[in-house]
């Protein structure tokens, strides 16, 4: 399974929501590069870049940002936030992202999230799944449409969807536990080609020897690390003595 830390940006620095409320920030790091380092120095190998401000506006806003990271680390990039339109798409790509990750264009505009993973190749376009309730969020977690979390992702297989991000925003930033239930019944229920990473309340080691032990493809790590419930060492420990990476 593959440990990937998160990065969260608003207003330029690195923050964790609570819930995906954004009047309910911490504020970590006021230099995303310095973050970015830590992890690869830790021997991480992948980042979970999530523009926060560009989910928000409906258009990626920290760019820049994105590109200083892809220019000063070698970390593999997945970026995610505001990705509205093919052009915002292309220039998330150019500036050094490998993977994009995407959740109300599938929703809103199926038509145009097919063109993506015709075009780009299923292997960068993850989709996200960001559910409260069981019932599908979107806009940054600011608005819940009618889709029911399994049917839905049972319809974006069929689409092409090979890799999946779900995310519980109830257990977001909590440092609470994952959904673990949820998970274990997504693994039973769908296609073992459709790889599920777990995103949302991972707070110990232990979350992450089950999510693994359950059949989830990858972990999104944020809080747990910077509130030091897993340290970097320890993760890197943790793959050292298990069947898991942090690559």
């Amino acid at each position: 399974m593959n440990i990937i830390p998160a990065l969260d940006l608003l207003d330029g620095q690195c923050v964790r929501l609570q819930k995906g409320d954004f009047t309910r920030k911490i504020i970590y790091h006021q230099d995303p590069l310095e973050a970015a380092k830590s992890f690869e120095s830790a021997g991480i190998k992948y980042l979970h870049l999530v523009d926060l401000d560009g989910a928000r506006a409906g258009a990626p806003v920290n760019i820049k940002i994105l590109e200083k990271l892809a220019a000063s680390t070698d970390l593999q990039i997945d970026f995610g936030g505001g990705l509205r339109t093919t052009a915002a798409l292309q220039s998330v790509f150019d500036a050094g992202a490998r993977q994009v990750t995407v959740g109300s264009i599938a929703l809103q505009r199926s038509e145009l999230f097919a063109a993506w993973l015709s075009e780009f190749g299923a292997e960068r376009i993850v989709l996200a799944a960001d559910c409260r309730n069981g019932v599908i969020a979107f806009q940054g977690w600011q608005n819940d449409s009618e889709k029911l979390l399994l049917p839905f992702l049972q319809q974006q297989y069929q689409s092409g969807v090979r890799r999946c991000m779900v995310t519980d925003i109830e257990k977001d930033g909590m440092l609470e536990g994952p959904s673990f239930e949820m998970y274990q019944t997504l693994i039973a229920s769908l296609p073992p080609s459709l790889k599920i990473v777990a995103s949302g309340g991972v707070s110990s080691l232990a979350d992450l020897h089950q999510l693994g032990a359950i059949g989830c493809e990858s972990a999104i790590v944020g809080k747990a690390i910077y509130e030091g419930n897993i340290t970097l060492e320890q993760l890197r420990n943790y793959a050292e003595k298990t069947n898991y990476s942090v690559s």
